[in-house]
């Protein structure tokens, strides 16, 4: 029988001492649309202003925590439902997450949104069309799959479900501006401070 072991130091223990509103920053978007760019340059700038944070970054987690799943729909499903609960445990920790996966159906994302408090899951809609992700395609993935090379592969033979209400939605805006935008949600809705 499995049983849930309290600790004698709690998230609000952990919340006190790093001085921020853990939360999961949760990019979302084609593969090529800038997610693990913008979540890297986010984190830079968290950093140098105090913030304790971790990056999640889906080509990563593939090759440890999930090396054993492949990109079925079911896969996929797994891979964000392990993600998720990673998140989570970031969250308690006190950390503010960046977590930059495609994930593209909805329900998957609700899934994770679940598994926390309502306002530590931030959903940020990293919005670039099909046509410019092709352009970039910096791992050769879209000409594989219009050639078939990749089966169900996201927005080629494989749907991408757009959020519907994402909390921050980036579009047709300079990295800079993505950073900033970012931030200053965090600000404005008190997540973090300005340290420096």
């Amino acid at each position: 029988m499995v049983v849930w072991h309290n600790t004698k130091i709690t998230k609000e223990d952990r919340i006190k001492l790093t001085k921020q509103k853990p939360c999961i920053l949760w990019f979302t978007g084609l593969s090529g649309s800038g997610k693990s760019t913008l979540a890297n340059a986010l984190e830079e700038k968290l950093y140098k202003n105090g913030n304790l944070t971790y990056l999640l970054d889906g080509d990563n987690i593939r090759h440890g925590l999930n090396s054993d799943l492949g990109f079925s729909s079911k896969d996929r499903q797994e891979n964000i439902r392990r993600i998720g609960e990673v998140s989570k445990l970031f969250v308690d920790a006190g950390l503010i997450v960046l977590s930059a996966f495609i994930s593209p159906f909805r329900k998957d994302r609700e899934f994770v949104r679940n598994l926390v408090s309502k306002d530590e899951f931030i959903e940020i809609f990293v919005d670039t069309p099909l046509s410019e992700c092709e352009k970039r395609d910096p791992k050769g993935l879209y000409k594989k799959a219009r050639k078939g090379e990749i089966k169900e592969f996201t927005g080629i033979s494989s749907p991408y479900e757009p959020p519907l209400a994402p909390e921050i939605h980036i579009k047709n805006l300079s990295l800079e501006e993505s950073v900033e935008k970012i931030l200053n949600y965090l600000f404005t809705k008190k997540y973090i401070t300005r340290k420096r």
